[in-house]
């Protein structure tokens, strides 16, 4: 059986999305900076398709200054309307706006919290990846208990755009959970990094 055949049925043909698949979907994620991307990306997503946001991640990564919360922390209405007239990315003030002061929750978690962004985020699911064993996407859940507990912590400390919906669309991303279905090549593949 072929890599195509054996694959979760959502990014269909197109290599772009096939890639992101294959090589960063479900796969364990433990850096600070790179879980606050994913969940900014996540946020940035809301009412559009991932494919939109995938195909805009550079672009994003220049406009926020590759995602350093610090630097995000610190932007000025200046930089917001320069943002938001910056055509490589979604100009959504909501959205913009919920960046920043999501980057300054994100740093009051950092003093806050024993350990990192990381260590908080992944104490949802106990440190480590859970496993699911979906037959097909139609089984996959849009939110489970753990994305809405997650939400409602990360709304109590000051995030936006964080729903329960987007927070599951974030845990799979950076697996938390292995979503990938169980005739998929990727689901004992991330099943054997998440060890």
């Amino acid at each position: 059986m072929s890599k195509q055949n054996s694959r979760c049925t959502w990014p269909g043909e197109d290599p772009f999305y096939v890639a992101y698949h294959d090589d960063e979907w479900g796969v364990p994620e433990w850096d600070d900076r790179a879980l606050f991307e994913k969940l900014t990306l996540d946020g940035f997503q809301a009412g559009l398709s991932w494919i939109t946001i995938l195909r805009k991640r550079e672009n994003f990564r220049k406009a926020f200054d590759g995602f350093e919360p610090a630097k995000i922390a610190r932007y000025t209405d200046k930089k917001i309307e320069r943002l938001l007239g910056d055509a490589g990315i979604i100009r959504h003030r909501g959205k913009i706006v919920a960046t920043i002061g999501n980057a300054r929750a994100y740093l009051d978690i950092m003093e806050s919290e024993p350990g990192s962004f990381s260590g908080y985020l992944w104490g949802f699911v106990d440190g480590a990846p859970l496993q699911n064993k979906w037959k097909s996407m139609k089984s996959v859940p849009a939110q489970t208990p753990m994305s809405q507990a997650l939400s409602k912590d990360l709304k109590g400390r000051g995030f936006k755009f964080c729903g329960p919906t987007i927070v599951y669309a974030f845990a799979q991303a950076v697996g938390m959970v292995n979503d990938h279905t169980t005739s998929c090549f990727r689901h004992k593949e991330c099943a054997k990094l998440a060890k």
